[in-house]
Protein backbone atom coordinates (compact mmCIF):
# COMPACT_ATOMS: atom_id res chain seq x y z
CA UNK A 1 0.00 0.00 0.00
CA UNK A 2 1.33 3.45 -0.97
CA UNK A 3 0.06 6.76 0.46
CA UNK A 4 0.55 9.68 -1.93
CA UNK A 5 0.35 13.42 -1.44
CA UNK A 6 -0.74 15.00 -4.67
CA UNK A 7 0.09 12.86 -7.69
CA UNK A 8 3.64 11.70 -7.13
CA UNK A 9 4.93 12.46 -3.60
CA UNK A 10 5.14 9.29 -1.52
CA UNK A 11 4.18 10.09 2.07
CA UNK A 12 4.25 6.50 3.36
CA UNK A 13 4.19 2.92 2.27
CA UNK A 14 3.14 -0.28 3.98
CA UNK A 15 4.65 -3.48 2.54
CA UNK A 16 2.10 -6.21 3.18
CA UNK A 17 0.74 -9.58 2.20
CA UNK A 18 -2.83 -10.83 2.20
CA UNK A 19 -3.46 -14.02 4.17
CA UNK A 20 -6.50 -16.14 4.99
CA UNK A 21 -6.83 -17.55 8.50
CA UNK A 22 -9.93 -19.41 9.68
CA UNK A 23 -12.05 -17.61 7.13
CA UNK A 24 -10.64 -14.18 7.99
CA UNK A 25 -8.95 -11.96 5.42
CA UNK A 26 -5.89 -10.34 7.06
CA UNK A 27 -3.74 -7.41 5.95
CA UNK A 28 -0.34 -8.52 7.32
CA UNK A 29 2.75 -6.31 7.22
CA UNK A 30 4.78 -8.39 6.74
CA UNK A 31 4.74 -12.14 7.26
CA UNK A 32 7.73 -12.93 5.05
CA UNK A 33 10.26 -10.46 6.47
CA UNK A 34 11.93 -9.34 9.67
CA UNK A 35 9.62 -6.34 9.88
CA UNK A 36 7.12 -4.33 7.87
CA UNK A 37 4.69 -1.84 9.37
CA UNK A 38 4.22 1.78 8.39
CA UNK A 39 7.27 3.34 6.73
CA UNK A 40 7.02 7.13 6.58
CA UNK A 41 8.83 9.70 4.45
CA UNK A 42 11.13 11.66 6.77
CA UNK A 43 9.54 14.96 5.65
CA UNK A 44 6.08 13.66 6.56
CA UNK A 45 6.89 12.44 10.05
CA UNK A 46 4.60 14.78 11.98
CA UNK A 47 1.24 14.66 13.75
CA UNK A 48 -0.84 15.87 10.80
CA UNK A 49 0.54 13.33 8.34
CA UNK A 50 0.70 10.32 10.68
CA UNK A 51 -2.94 10.83 11.67
CA UNK A 52 -3.97 10.99 8.01
CA UNK A 53 -1.88 7.91 7.13
CA UNK A 54 -3.71 5.92 9.83
CA UNK A 55 -7.07 6.94 8.37
CA UNK A 56 -6.02 5.99 4.85
CA UNK A 57 -4.72 2.60 5.99
CA UNK A 58 -7.95 1.66 7.74
CA UNK A 59 -10.12 3.03 4.91
CA UNK A 60 -8.17 0.96 2.40
CA UNK A 61 -8.53 -2.20 4.49
CA UNK A 62 -12.26 -1.70 5.09
CA UNK A 63 -12.91 -0.97 1.39
CA UNK A 64 -11.04 -4.13 0.44
CA UNK A 65 -12.96 -6.22 3.01
CA UNK A 66 -10.09 -7.10 5.33
CA UNK A 67 -11.16 -8.42 8.74
CA UNK A 68 -7.94 -7.59 10.58
CA UNK A 69 -4.76 -5.52 10.31
CA UNK A 70 -1.43 -6.82 11.64
CA UNK A 71 1.59 -4.50 11.57
CA UNK A 72 4.98 -5.97 12.47
CA UNK A 73 6.60 -2.58 12.95
CA UNK A 74 10.27 -1.82 12.38
CA UNK A 75 12.28 -2.26 15.55
CA UNK A 76 14.17 0.76 16.89
CA UNK A 77 17.41 -1.06 16.03
CA UNK A 78 16.69 -0.73 12.30
CA UNK A 79 15.39 2.86 12.39
CA UNK A 80 17.43 6.01 12.01
CA UNK A 81 14.71 7.94 13.85
CA UNK A 82 12.47 6.94 16.75
CA UNK A 83 9.03 5.42 16.12
CA UNK A 84 7.28 6.99 19.11
CA UNK A 85 4.81 9.06 17.11
CA UNK A 86 3.61 6.06 15.13
CA UNK A 87 3.39 4.01 18.33
CA UNK A 88 1.27 6.71 19.92
CA UNK A 89 -1.19 6.96 17.04
CA UNK A 90 -1.56 3.18 16.88
CA UNK A 91 -2.42 3.26 20.59
CA UNK A 92 -4.78 6.20 19.99
CA UNK A 93 -6.55 4.25 17.25
CA UNK A 94 -7.19 1.27 19.53
CA UNK A 95 -4.58 -1.17 18.26
CA UNK A 96 -3.46 -3.93 20.59
CA UNK A 97 0.13 -5.14 20.52
CA UNK A 98 2.51 -7.84 21.68
CA UNK A 99 6.24 -7.64 22.33
CA UNK A 100 9.01 -9.97 21.20
CA UNK A 101 12.48 -9.86 22.72
CA UNK A 102 15.34 -9.42 20.27
CA UNK A 103 19.10 -9.62 20.87
CA UNK A 104 21.91 -7.61 19.33
CA UNK A 105 25.58 -6.80 19.83
CA UNK A 106 26.64 -3.14 19.80
CA UNK A 107 29.68 -3.31 17.52
CA UNK A 108 30.65 0.27 18.39
CA UNK A 109 31.37 -0.83 21.96
CA UNK A 110 33.26 -4.01 21.12
CA UNK A 111 36.97 -4.07 22.04
CA UNK A 112 39.52 -5.10 19.41
CA UNK A 113 39.66 -8.52 21.05
CA UNK A 114 35.93 -9.24 20.85
CA UNK A 115 36.25 -12.39 22.96
CA UNK A 116 36.73 -10.23 26.05
CA UNK A 117 33.11 -9.07 25.65
CA UNK A 118 31.83 -12.68 25.70
CA UNK A 119 30.88 -14.70 28.75
CA UNK A 120 33.46 -17.16 30.04
CA UNK A 121 31.33 -20.03 28.68
CA UNK A 122 31.20 -18.60 25.14
CA UNK A 123 34.96 -17.92 25.19
CA UNK A 124 35.63 -21.50 26.29
CA UNK A 125 33.30 -23.00 23.66
CA UNK A 126 34.80 -20.90 20.86
CA UNK A 127 38.30 -22.03 21.82
CA UNK A 128 37.11 -25.64 21.77
CA UNK A 129 35.71 -25.05 18.27
CA UNK A 130 39.15 -23.88 17.10
CA UNK A 131 40.66 -27.16 18.26
CA UNK A 132 38.13 -28.99 16.08
CA UNK A 133 39.54 -27.48 12.89
CA UNK A 134 36.57 -25.51 11.58
CA UNK A 135 36.73 -23.39 8.42
CA UNK A 136 34.65 -20.19 8.13
CA UNK A 137 33.46 -19.62 4.59
CA UNK A 138 31.29 -17.22 2.58
CA UNK A 139 28.89 -19.26 0.43
CA UNK A 140 29.23 -18.20 -3.20
CA UNK A 141 27.62 -20.91 -5.33
CA UNK A 142 23.98 -21.99 -5.59
CA UNK A 143 25.08 -25.49 -4.56
CA UNK A 144 26.58 -24.17 -1.32
CA UNK A 145 23.40 -22.22 -0.57
CA UNK A 146 21.34 -25.35 -1.29
CA UNK A 147 23.54 -27.25 1.20
CA UNK A 148 22.78 -24.57 3.77
CA UNK A 149 19.05 -24.81 3.02
CA UNK A 150 19.10 -28.59 3.56
CA UNK A 151 20.89 -28.00 6.87
CA UNK A 152 18.18 -25.47 7.80
CA UNK A 153 15.36 -27.89 6.99
CA UNK A 154 16.98 -30.55 9.18
CA UNK A 155 17.46 -28.03 12.00
CA UNK A 156 13.85 -26.81 11.93
CA UNK A 157 12.42 -30.32 11.64
CA UNK A 158 13.48 -30.89 15.25
CA UNK A 159 11.04 -28.13 16.24
CA UNK A 160 8.30 -29.23 13.78
CA UNK A 161 8.80 -26.06 11.71
CA UNK A 162 9.61 -25.20 8.11
CA UNK A 163 11.44 -22.21 6.59
CA UNK A 164 9.18 -19.31 5.62
CA UNK A 165 11.03 -19.06 2.28
CA UNK A 166 11.57 -21.77 -0.33
CA UNK A 167 15.00 -22.57 -1.74
CA UNK A 168 13.99 -20.93 -5.04
CA UNK A 169 13.08 -17.71 -3.20
CA UNK A 170 16.38 -17.69 -1.30
CA UNK A 171 18.34 -18.25 -4.51
CA UNK A 172 16.35 -15.40 -6.05
CA UNK A 173 17.50 -13.18 -3.16
CA UNK A 174 21.10 -14.21 -3.87
CA UNK A 175 21.10 -13.95 -7.65
CA UNK A 176 18.70 -11.14 -8.55
CA UNK A 177 16.45 -9.44 -6.01
CA UNK A 178 18.74 -8.72 -3.06
CA UNK A 179 22.25 -9.20 -4.40
CA UNK A 180 23.65 -6.12 -2.64
CA UNK A 181 22.23 -6.77 0.81
CA UNK A 182 22.23 -10.56 1.27
CA UNK A 183 25.24 -12.79 2.03
CA UNK A 184 25.51 -16.42 3.10
CA UNK A 185 28.08 -17.93 5.49
CA UNK A 186 28.91 -21.39 6.74
CA UNK A 187 31.11 -23.20 9.26
CA UNK A 188 32.72 -26.31 7.79
CA UNK A 189 34.23 -29.32 9.53
CA UNK A 190 36.12 -31.79 7.32
CA UNK A 191 34.48 -30.22 4.23
CA UNK A 192 30.97 -30.67 5.67
CA UNK A 193 28.83 -27.65 6.58
CA UNK A 194 27.77 -27.94 10.22
CA UNK A 195 26.35 -24.42 10.69
CA UNK A 196 25.22 -21.60 8.44
CA UNK A 197 23.15 -18.45 8.09
CA UNK A 198 21.78 -15.77 5.80
CA UNK A 199 22.91 -12.22 6.58
CA UNK A 200 20.89 -9.15 5.64
CA UNK A 201 22.96 -5.94 5.57
CA UNK A 202 21.08 -2.71 6.32
CA UNK A 203 22.94 0.44 5.23
CA UNK A 204 26.05 -0.13 7.39
CA UNK A 205 23.71 0.06 10.35
CA UNK A 206 22.61 -3.51 11.07
CA UNK A 207 24.24 -6.83 10.19
CA UNK A 208 21.23 -9.10 10.71
CA UNK A 209 21.36 -12.91 10.86
CA UNK A 210 18.37 -14.85 9.57
CA UNK A 211 17.90 -18.61 9.72
CA UNK A 212 20.86 -19.46 11.94
CA UNK A 213 21.05 -23.24 11.60
CA UNK A 214 23.32 -26.06 12.72
CA UNK A 215 23.61 -29.84 12.53
CA UNK A 216 21.94 -30.87 15.77
CA UNK A 217 23.98 -34.09 15.95
CA UNK A 218 27.30 -32.18 16.00
CA UNK A 219 26.71 -29.55 18.68
CA UNK A 220 29.51 -31.00 20.81
CA UNK A 221 31.96 -29.59 18.23
CA UNK A 222 30.58 -26.05 18.89
CA UNK A 223 29.83 -25.05 15.27
CA UNK A 224 27.48 -22.22 16.26
CA UNK A 225 29.99 -20.65 18.62
CA UNK A 226 32.54 -20.71 15.80
CA UNK A 227 30.10 -19.30 13.23
CA UNK A 228 28.71 -16.49 15.39
CA UNK A 229 32.11 -15.33 16.61
CA UNK A 230 33.33 -14.99 13.03
CA UNK A 231 30.13 -13.22 11.96
CA UNK A 232 30.51 -10.67 14.76
CA UNK A 233 34.13 -10.11 13.74
CA UNK A 234 33.04 -9.40 10.15
CA UNK A 235 30.27 -7.02 11.26
CA UNK A 236 32.77 -5.04 13.33
CA UNK A 237 35.47 -5.05 10.64
CA UNK A 238 33.01 -3.88 7.98
CA UNK A 239 31.86 -0.95 10.11
CA UNK A 240 28.33 -2.01 11.05
CA UNK A 241 26.85 -0.42 14.17
CA UNK A 242 24.94 -3.49 15.30
CA UNK A 243 25.05 -7.25 14.90
CA UNK A 244 21.50 -8.60 15.16
CA UNK A 245 20.62 -12.12 16.34
CA UNK A 246 16.85 -11.58 16.03
CA UNK A 247 14.16 -12.70 18.45
CA UNK A 248 14.23 -15.54 20.98
CA UNK A 249 10.52 -15.63 21.78
CA UNK A 250 7.61 -17.78 20.64
CA UNK A 251 3.81 -17.67 20.75
CA UNK A 252 3.62 -13.92 20.12
CA UNK A 253 6.24 -13.15 22.73
CA UNK A 254 4.61 -14.98 25.63
CA UNK A 255 7.22 -17.77 25.68
CA UNK A 256 10.90 -16.95 26.06
CA UNK A 257 13.25 -19.61 24.71
CA UNK A 258 15.58 -19.28 27.68
CA UNK A 259 18.26 -21.62 26.38
CA UNK A 260 18.52 -19.74 23.09
CA UNK A 261 18.31 -16.37 24.86
CA UNK A 262 21.13 -17.23 27.24
CA UNK A 263 23.21 -18.56 24.34
CA UNK A 264 22.88 -15.17 22.60
CA UNK A 265 23.55 -13.28 25.84
CA UNK A 266 26.89 -15.06 26.03
CA UNK A 267 28.14 -13.08 23.02
CA UNK A 268 27.77 -9.80 24.91
CA UNK A 269 24.27 -9.06 23.63
CA UNK A 270 21.94 -6.23 24.53
CA UNK A 271 18.16 -6.29 24.17
CA UNK A 272 15.47 -4.51 22.18
CA UNK A 273 11.73 -4.96 21.76
CA UNK A 274 9.98 -5.76 18.49
CA UNK A 275 6.35 -4.60 18.60
CA UNK A 276 3.56 -6.12 16.52
CA UNK A 277 0.27 -4.20 16.45
CA UNK A 278 -3.08 -5.71 15.50
CA UNK A 279 -6.68 -4.58 15.20
CA UNK A 280 -9.94 -6.26 14.18
CA UNK A 281 -12.06 -4.22 11.76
Amino acid sequence: MIVLKGTNTIVALVPACEIEDEGKKIFYSHMGSTFGGIIVNKNSYNIKHIEEIMKKLESYCIENKFNEIILKNSSALFCKDRMDLIDYFLFKNNYNYYDELSFYVDCKKLPDDILTAFSSGRRRDYRYSLKNGFEFKKLESDTEVADFYNLLIGNLKKFNKKPVHSLDEILEFKNSRLTDIVDFYGAYHQDLMLAGTIVFKFNKQVFHTQYLASDQTKLSLFPMEFLNTNLIKIAKEQGYEYFSFGISTEEHGKVLNEGLAQFKEGFGSSYCINKTYYKKL
